[in-house]
Protein backbone atom coordinates (compact mmCIF):
# COMPACT_ATOMS: atom_id res chain seq x y z
CA UNK A 1 0.00 0.00 0.00
CA UNK A 2 1.16 3.49 -0.79
CA UNK A 3 2.21 5.49 2.22
CA UNK A 4 -0.25 8.18 3.17
CA UNK A 5 0.94 11.76 3.33
CA UNK A 6 1.04 13.15 6.86
CA UNK A 7 -1.89 15.43 7.73
CA UNK A 8 -1.27 19.10 7.10
CA UNK A 9 -0.69 21.10 10.25
CA UNK A 10 -3.30 23.67 11.26
CA UNK A 11 -0.50 26.00 12.31
CA UNK A 12 3.19 26.16 13.17
CA UNK A 13 3.83 27.31 16.74
CA UNK A 14 7.35 28.41 17.68
CA UNK A 15 8.06 27.93 21.39
CA UNK A 16 10.72 30.43 22.42
CA UNK A 17 12.14 31.84 25.61
CA UNK A 18 15.25 32.15 27.70
CA UNK A 19 17.09 29.18 29.12
CA UNK A 20 15.34 26.81 31.53
CA UNK A 21 11.97 28.52 31.19
CA UNK A 22 10.19 25.20 30.53
CA UNK A 23 9.82 25.20 26.74
CA UNK A 24 10.63 21.52 26.25
CA UNK A 25 8.48 20.51 29.23
CA UNK A 26 5.54 22.34 27.64
CA UNK A 27 6.01 20.54 24.31
CA UNK A 28 6.42 17.13 25.94
CA UNK A 29 3.25 17.68 27.95
CA UNK A 30 1.37 18.32 24.71
CA UNK A 31 2.99 15.42 22.86
CA UNK A 32 2.26 13.00 25.69
CA UNK A 33 5.78 11.65 25.65
CA UNK A 34 9.34 12.90 25.96
CA UNK A 35 10.00 14.04 22.39
CA UNK A 36 12.62 16.66 23.27
CA UNK A 37 15.28 16.60 25.98
CA UNK A 38 14.15 17.94 29.35
CA UNK A 39 16.80 18.80 31.92
CA UNK A 40 17.33 21.20 34.80
CA UNK A 41 20.60 22.20 33.12
CA UNK A 42 20.10 25.46 31.18
CA UNK A 43 20.81 25.25 27.45
CA UNK A 44 20.07 21.54 26.99
CA UNK A 45 18.21 22.13 23.71
CA UNK A 46 20.73 23.44 21.17
CA UNK A 47 18.78 23.17 17.92
CA UNK A 48 15.24 23.81 16.68
CA UNK A 49 13.16 20.63 16.77
CA UNK A 50 9.79 20.18 15.01
CA UNK A 51 7.27 18.09 16.92
CA UNK A 52 3.88 17.12 15.47
CA UNK A 53 0.96 16.76 17.89
CA UNK A 54 -2.77 16.18 17.47
CA UNK A 55 -5.39 17.88 19.57
CA UNK A 56 -9.16 17.57 19.11
CA UNK A 57 -8.67 16.08 15.65
CA UNK A 58 -6.34 18.80 14.39
CA UNK A 59 -2.61 18.60 13.71
CA UNK A 60 -0.14 21.16 15.03
CA UNK A 61 3.58 21.60 14.45
CA UNK A 62 5.46 22.76 17.54
CA UNK A 63 8.94 24.18 17.03
CA UNK A 64 11.11 23.76 20.11
CA UNK A 65 14.01 26.21 20.07
CA UNK A 66 17.23 26.69 21.94
CA UNK A 67 17.06 28.72 25.13
CA UNK A 68 18.21 32.27 24.54
CA UNK A 69 20.56 34.48 26.49
CA UNK A 70 22.34 37.79 25.95
CA UNK A 71 24.30 38.04 22.74
CA UNK A 72 27.47 39.01 24.58
CA UNK A 73 27.14 35.81 26.63
CA UNK A 74 27.10 33.50 23.60
CA UNK A 75 30.09 31.17 23.75
CA UNK A 76 31.33 29.56 20.57
CA UNK A 77 29.83 28.81 17.19
CA UNK A 78 27.32 26.29 18.54
CA UNK A 79 25.47 28.80 20.71
CA UNK A 80 25.67 31.46 18.00
CA UNK A 81 24.00 29.22 15.43
CA UNK A 82 21.46 28.00 18.00
CA UNK A 83 20.46 31.64 18.57
CA UNK A 84 20.28 32.20 14.81
CA UNK A 85 18.02 29.15 14.33
CA UNK A 86 15.72 30.33 17.12
CA UNK A 87 15.30 33.68 15.34
CA UNK A 88 14.62 31.85 12.08
CA UNK A 89 11.98 29.72 13.83
CA UNK A 90 10.12 32.89 14.78
CA UNK A 91 10.10 34.02 11.15
CA UNK A 92 8.69 30.74 9.80
CA UNK A 93 6.08 30.29 12.54
CA UNK A 94 2.43 31.27 12.30
CA UNK A 95 2.20 32.02 16.03
CA UNK A 96 4.84 32.35 18.75
CA UNK A 97 4.53 31.05 22.31
CA UNK A 98 6.91 33.15 24.38
CA UNK A 99 7.61 31.19 27.56
CA UNK A 100 8.36 33.32 30.62
CA UNK A 101 9.68 31.92 33.89
CA UNK A 102 7.32 33.20 36.60
CA UNK A 103 9.79 32.35 39.37
CA UNK A 104 12.26 35.08 38.32
CA UNK A 105 11.87 38.69 37.14
CA UNK A 106 11.51 39.48 33.44
CA UNK A 107 15.02 39.78 32.05
CA UNK A 108 16.73 41.69 29.27
CA UNK A 109 16.58 38.50 27.19
CA UNK A 110 12.79 38.48 27.54
CA UNK A 111 12.58 42.13 26.52
CA UNK A 112 14.82 41.62 23.50
CA UNK A 113 12.80 38.58 22.45
CA UNK A 114 9.50 40.45 22.70
CA UNK A 115 10.94 43.19 20.50
CA UNK A 116 11.97 40.63 17.89
CA UNK A 117 8.49 39.04 17.89
CA UNK A 118 6.86 42.45 17.50
CA UNK A 119 9.25 43.43 14.71
CA UNK A 120 8.26 40.29 12.79
CA UNK A 121 4.51 41.05 13.28
CA UNK A 122 3.91 37.56 14.72
CA UNK A 123 0.86 36.78 16.88
CA UNK A 124 2.12 35.78 20.32
CA UNK A 125 0.91 34.11 23.49
CA UNK A 126 2.77 35.17 26.63
CA UNK A 127 3.07 31.80 28.38
CA UNK A 128 3.86 32.40 32.05
CA UNK A 129 5.25 29.03 33.13
CA UNK A 130 5.92 27.81 36.70
CA UNK A 131 2.89 29.77 37.84
CA UNK A 132 2.57 27.50 40.88
CA UNK A 133 5.74 29.12 42.24
CA UNK A 134 4.48 32.67 41.73
CA UNK A 135 0.86 32.18 42.80
CA UNK A 136 1.53 32.59 46.56
CA UNK A 137 2.95 36.10 46.03
CA UNK A 138 1.07 37.41 42.95
CA UNK A 139 -2.28 37.18 41.21
CA UNK A 140 -3.04 37.12 37.50
CA UNK A 141 -4.19 40.74 37.29
CA UNK A 142 -1.09 42.11 38.99
CA UNK A 143 1.18 39.99 36.81
CA UNK A 144 -0.60 41.11 33.64
CA UNK A 145 0.01 44.75 34.61
CA UNK A 146 3.65 43.89 35.30
CA UNK A 147 4.04 42.40 31.81
CA UNK A 148 2.36 45.42 30.21
CA UNK A 149 5.04 47.63 31.75
CA UNK A 150 8.03 45.39 31.09
CA UNK A 151 7.02 44.12 27.63
CA UNK A 152 5.08 47.06 26.13
CA UNK A 153 5.66 45.87 22.54
CA UNK A 154 3.37 42.89 23.23
CA UNK A 155 0.79 44.65 25.40
CA UNK A 156 -1.97 43.36 23.09
CA UNK A 157 -0.87 39.69 23.40
CA UNK A 158 -2.98 37.36 25.58
CA UNK A 159 -1.46 35.72 28.66
CA UNK A 160 -1.62 32.05 29.66
CA UNK A 161 -0.74 31.16 33.27
CA UNK A 162 0.69 27.65 32.99
CA UNK A 163 2.42 24.98 35.06
CA UNK A 164 3.79 22.61 32.44
CA UNK A 165 5.08 20.00 34.91
CA UNK A 166 1.53 19.52 36.22
CA UNK A 167 -0.23 19.91 32.84
CA UNK A 168 -2.09 23.03 34.02
CA UNK A 169 -3.32 25.15 31.08
CA UNK A 170 -1.12 23.26 28.61
CA UNK A 171 -3.86 22.29 26.13
CA UNK A 172 -5.61 25.62 26.61
CA UNK A 173 -2.43 27.43 25.58
CA UNK A 174 -2.30 25.59 22.27
CA UNK A 175 -5.98 26.29 21.60
CA UNK A 176 -5.39 29.95 22.40
CA UNK A 177 -2.59 30.02 19.82
CA UNK A 178 -5.01 28.58 17.26
CA UNK A 179 -7.52 31.35 18.01
CA UNK A 180 -4.81 33.95 17.46
CA UNK A 181 -3.95 32.46 14.09
CA UNK A 182 -7.59 32.65 13.02
CA UNK A 183 -7.66 36.26 14.18
CA UNK A 184 -4.56 37.05 12.12
CA UNK A 185 -6.26 35.51 9.06
CA UNK A 186 -9.31 37.76 9.42
CA UNK A 187 -10.18 40.07 6.53
CA UNK A 188 -12.25 43.08 7.61
CA UNK A 189 -14.83 44.42 5.12
CA UNK A 190 -13.79 47.78 3.70
CA UNK A 191 -17.00 49.48 4.84
CA UNK A 192 -16.50 48.30 8.42
CA UNK A 193 -12.86 49.37 8.39
CA UNK A 194 -13.59 52.87 7.10
CA UNK A 195 -16.44 53.34 9.57
CA UNK A 196 -13.97 52.57 12.36
CA UNK A 197 -11.35 54.92 10.92
CA UNK A 198 -13.87 57.74 10.56
CA UNK A 199 -14.98 57.26 14.18
CA UNK A 200 -11.37 57.34 15.40
CA UNK A 201 -10.49 60.50 13.46
CA UNK A 202 -13.56 62.23 14.89
CA UNK A 203 -12.45 61.17 18.36
CA UNK A 204 -8.97 62.58 17.83
CA UNK A 205 -7.47 63.74 14.59
CA UNK A 206 -3.76 64.19 13.87
CA UNK A 207 -2.20 67.46 14.96
CA UNK A 208 -1.74 70.19 12.37
CA UNK A 209 1.87 71.22 12.68
CA UNK A 210 3.33 74.44 11.26
CA UNK A 211 4.71 73.94 7.78
CA UNK A 212 2.45 70.98 7.01
CA UNK A 213 -0.84 70.68 5.20
CA UNK A 214 -4.06 70.28 7.21
CA UNK A 215 -4.03 66.49 7.75
CA UNK A 216 -6.66 64.42 6.02
CA UNK A 217 -7.19 60.66 6.05
CA UNK A 218 -9.21 59.86 2.95
CA UNK A 219 -9.89 56.13 3.28
CA UNK A 220 -8.39 52.80 4.38
CA UNK A 221 -8.19 49.31 2.92
CA UNK A 222 -6.93 45.95 4.19
CA UNK A 223 -4.54 44.55 1.60
CA UNK A 224 -3.26 41.40 3.35
CA UNK A 225 -3.66 38.99 6.26
CA UNK A 226 -1.09 37.26 8.49
CA UNK A 227 -0.34 39.91 9.57
CA UNK A 228 -3.43 42.02 8.90
CA UNK A 229 -2.09 44.89 6.80
CA UNK A 230 -4.06 48.12 6.56
CA UNK A 231 -3.21 50.90 4.14
CA UNK A 232 -4.42 54.43 4.92
CA UNK A 233 -4.40 56.99 2.13
CA UNK A 234 -3.59 60.48 3.40
CA UNK A 235 -2.76 63.88 1.98
CA UNK A 236 0.48 64.51 3.91
CA UNK A 237 2.66 61.77 5.44
CA UNK A 238 4.47 64.23 7.72
CA UNK A 239 1.23 64.99 9.59
CA UNK A 240 0.83 61.39 10.79
CA UNK A 241 3.71 60.90 13.23
CA UNK A 242 4.59 57.72 15.14
CA UNK A 243 2.54 58.77 18.16
CA UNK A 244 -0.64 59.20 16.16
CA UNK A 245 -0.04 55.93 14.31
CA UNK A 246 0.15 54.10 17.68
CA UNK A 247 -3.07 55.79 18.73
CA UNK A 248 -4.75 54.77 15.48
CA UNK A 249 -3.60 51.14 15.83
CA UNK A 250 -4.77 50.84 19.43
CA UNK A 251 -8.18 52.27 18.62
CA UNK A 252 -8.51 49.99 15.57
CA UNK A 253 -7.89 46.96 17.80
CA UNK A 254 -10.77 48.08 20.01
CA UNK A 255 -13.17 48.34 17.08
CA UNK A 256 -12.13 45.46 14.81
CA UNK A 257 -11.91 41.68 15.37
CA UNK A 258 -8.11 42.04 15.63
CA UNK A 259 -7.76 42.81 19.33
CA UNK A 260 -4.94 40.39 20.18
CA UNK A 261 -2.77 40.29 17.05
CA UNK A 262 -0.25 42.69 15.51
CA UNK A 263 -1.48 44.98 12.76
CA UNK A 264 0.82 46.37 10.08
CA UNK A 265 -0.14 49.97 9.30
CA UNK A 266 1.00 51.55 6.03
CA UNK A 267 0.47 55.21 5.14
CA UNK A 268 0.45 56.24 1.52
CA UNK A 269 -0.15 59.61 -0.15
CA UNK A 270 -3.24 59.64 -2.31
CA UNK A 271 -2.40 60.16 -5.94
CA UNK A 272 -4.12 63.17 -7.44
CA UNK A 273 -5.19 63.24 -11.05
CA UNK A 274 -3.03 65.72 -13.01
CA UNK A 275 -4.96 68.82 -13.98
CA UNK A 276 -5.05 69.75 -17.70
CA UNK A 277 -2.67 72.58 -18.50
CA UNK A 278 -4.10 75.90 -19.67
CA UNK A 279 -3.87 76.56 -23.38
CA UNK A 280 -1.27 79.25 -22.79
CA UNK A 281 1.09 76.65 -21.31
CA UNK A 282 0.90 74.38 -24.35
CA UNK A 283 3.72 74.34 -26.86
CA UNK A 284 3.22 76.67 -29.79
CA UNK A 285 1.54 79.48 -27.85
CA UNK A 286 -1.61 77.60 -26.97
CA UNK A 287 -2.37 76.05 -30.34
CA UNK A 288 -3.22 72.35 -30.24
CA UNK A 289 -0.63 70.06 -31.81
CA UNK A 290 -1.45 69.68 -35.51
CA UNK A 291 -3.98 72.53 -35.56
CA UNK A 292 -3.90 74.91 -38.52
CA UNK A 293 -2.97 78.53 -37.88
CA UNK A 294 -4.88 81.59 -39.19
CA UNK A 295 -5.00 81.99 -42.97
CA UNK A 296 -2.46 84.65 -44.06
CA UNK A 297 -3.80 87.84 -45.69
CA UNK A 298 -3.15 88.59 -49.32
CA UNK A 299 -0.68 91.34 -50.02
CA UNK A 300 -2.54 94.67 -50.09
CA UNK A 301 -5.86 93.09 -49.21
CA UNK A 302 -8.02 93.73 -46.17
CA UNK A 303 -8.86 90.12 -45.45
CA UNK A 304 -12.17 88.36 -45.51
CA UNK A 305 -15.18 90.38 -44.34
CA UNK A 306 -17.22 89.05 -41.46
Amino acid sequence: DAAEAPPRAVLKLAVVGKRNAGKSTFINALAGQERVIVSETPGTTRDSVDVTVELEGRTFTLIDTAGLRKRKSLSGDLEFYSHHRAMRSIRRADVVAMVIDASVPVSQVDRSLSGEIAAQFKPAVLVVNKWDLARPVADGTDYAEYLDKTLPELAYAPISLMTATQGVNVRQTLLLAEQLYRQACTRVPTAQLNAAVEEIVKLRGPSHRPGTKPPRLYYASQIATCPPTIVCFVNDLASFDAGYQRFLLNRLRERLPLAEVPIRLVLRPRRQQPRPRPKADRPGGGARPGAKGPRPKRPGGRGRKA
